[in-house]
């Protein structure tokens, strides 16, 4: 007698002793198959679809498409239902796939599939004409998601893909912004995804089977994706929003009665924006408001507490290769200010002086992070790679300091650090002030040259709308709280900081927001 294939009750060989994301989901198809795992506009898949879907590609890949162990492909899309199950099924069969973010530029796009060495791209179908003249011979097939996509799939096995995976092979490859530089793919494995996920999952307390998550920020940088996936990875339901837009938002968080969403600082300053419009929504059952990728301040984390209730907020520090390493707890948000809390387990943090030595409590030097979860390397970088780590821990550009309790405070990056008439000067530090003055809804500060001093202190401030205020204002209040030296000597007035699809500032485009200087006469 014939039995059917149920693909959540197969074992991959030997995988007791390894960590692959598509098990896990696996597992959790198991237990509740029925159940919805994703939504994505109108378009569910319950976790038996899900899984049965992340086979059908790894099959594809192998039998398919000729992609073998240690292959790479890519995906250049926004967030959509099938980011998760190409990932996730590429790297089932040895694949690791490189993200592309969907507003890259033609030679961004033709730089990372070189790099990568992909030779399968799959692309949402707007943008395939954009990808068709950007990807470079060695990209042997382009797949456009919808209905070429499913019909690959309709022909594919069901059945588990007989590639040997193991959980230190590659996950997926996002590639950092290129803000110190050309962009770097930062090499993922299942291990880094896996552990990560189970500590976000022991820190938040809101990533079990009962939970609902909604995802917004794009999935094809390492937290995106791994905002989407931790949910799903426990048994729970996560509904993926195309695009930011905070009504959007706030409707999926009332409609879905999500108990936990990641926003990033600019999607909670959105929030503010909308003013009373923000009381329609309905909120309450939210236990986690988790927050990240660019440093939130002090005065809007009150408003988002303000908005959200006590006991909800949580700032996270992390980044693409180190993963999340440490967190604020909603208790700590007033008590420890300007600080991004305590190590996630299986961190360990230490901050190193330019001279080498172990800082003190409260010295400020460069953080150094060990965690069994860290990226395996950068890609084609082995150079990079080696000077990234000293004596296994990774030196991550951040200066920081850690206060007698533990707790982690940052600086600022070290490339960021102002250097004005011999005295170190640390942005951070400024925007703070400036940040908590009513009038201003952002801002930045970096150094512009100097013919005295070296550098001097420039502020590239947005205003909140309807507000006005002078340069002359600004400087008074940063002179009532910070040293003379640190006081900006330019105020530009700007309508938008430029920054990336996570949030942060591009601070290497702040210069082109400078007045011209006048011409000589």
């Amino acid at each position: 007698m014939m039995h059917s294939h149920t693909p959540f009750s197969d074992v991959r060989s030997g995988s007791a002793k390894g960590m692959i994301v598509a098990d896990g989901i696996r597992a959790a198809a198991g237990r509740t198959p029925s159940k919805t795992a994703i939504i994505a506009g109108e378009r569910r898949l319950t976790f038996a679809a899900l899984i049965e879907r992340i086979d059908r590609v790894a099959n594809l890949a192998h039998a398919g498409l000729g992609l073998r162990h240690g292959d790479r492909a890519a995906i250049l899309s926004p967030n959509c239902l099938e980011y998760m199950e190409i990932i996730a099924g590429l790297s089932s069969a040895g694949v690791a796939t490189a993200a592309i973010g969907p507003v890259a530029s033609e030679p961004e796009i033709r730089f990372i599939c070189e790099d990568s060495a992909a030779r399968v791209l799959f692309v949402d179908p707007a943008l395939e004409e954009k990808a068709r003249a950007s990807v470079p011979p060695s990209v042997e097939r382009i797949i456009s998601l919808g209905a070429p996509y499913e019909e690959l799939l309709a022909r594919s096995s069901t059945r588990l893909c007989p590639v040997e995976v193991s959980e230190t092979d590659i996950f997926s490859i996002p590639y950092t912004s290129g803000a110190t530089g050309r962009p770097k793919g930062v090499l993922l494995s299942h291990r880094s995804r896996v552990l990560s996920a189970f500590c976000l999952a022991t820190e938040h307390g809101s990533y079990t089977p009962d939970d609902r998550a909604v995802a917004t920020t794009p999935m094809f940088h390492g937290a995106g994706l791994l905002m989407a996936l931790a949910p799903v990875f426990f048994g729970g339901t996560v509904e993926i929003l195309g695009k930011f837009n905070i009504e959007t938002l706030l409707a999926a968080i009332t409609r879905l009665q999500a108990t936990s969403a990641y926003m990033v600082p600019t999607h909670l300053a959105a929030l503010r924006n909308l003013g009373s419009k923000a009381s329609q929504f309905d909120t309450r059952s939210l236990r986690t408001v988790a927050s990240g990728t660019a440093p939130l301040s002090q005065a809007l984390k009150e408003e988002a507490i303000a908005y959200f209730g006590e006991g909800k907020l949580y700032e996270r520090y992390g980044s693409t290769e180190a993963g999340v390493t440490s967190c604020l707890r909603p208790q700590d948000q007033r008590r420890k200010i300007a600080c991004v809390g305590l190590p996630l387990p299986l961190t360990r943090l230490k901050v190193i002086t330019e001279d080498g030595r172990q800082a003190g409590i409260d010295e400020v030097g460069e953080l150094a992070i060990a965690s069994p979860y860290m990226f395996s390397g950068y890609l084609n970088l082995p150079e990079q790679t080696d000077q990234s780590f000293r004596d296994g821990w990774f030196i991550s550009g951040d200066l920081a300091r850690i206060d007698e309790e533990g707790y982690l405070y940052l600086v600022d990056r070290k490339n960021d650090m102002i250097i004005s008439g011999g005295e170190n000067i640390y942005p951070r530090e400024i925007e703070e002030v400036l940040l908590a003055y009513p009038a201003v809804a952002e801002c930045a500060v970096t150094s512009i040259p100097q013919a005295y001093w070296g550098e001097a202190v420039a502020a590239f401030v947005g205003l909140r709308q309807g507000a006005t205020v002078s340069a002359d204002e600004l400087a008074d209040v940063c002179r009532s709280k910070l040293s003379r030296y640190k006081v900006p000597k330019e105020f530009i007035f700007v309508e938008k900081l430029p920054r990336n699809s996570m949030g942060k500032v591009l601070r290497r485009e702040l210069r082109g927001l400078l007045p011209p200087e006048p011409s000589a006469s």
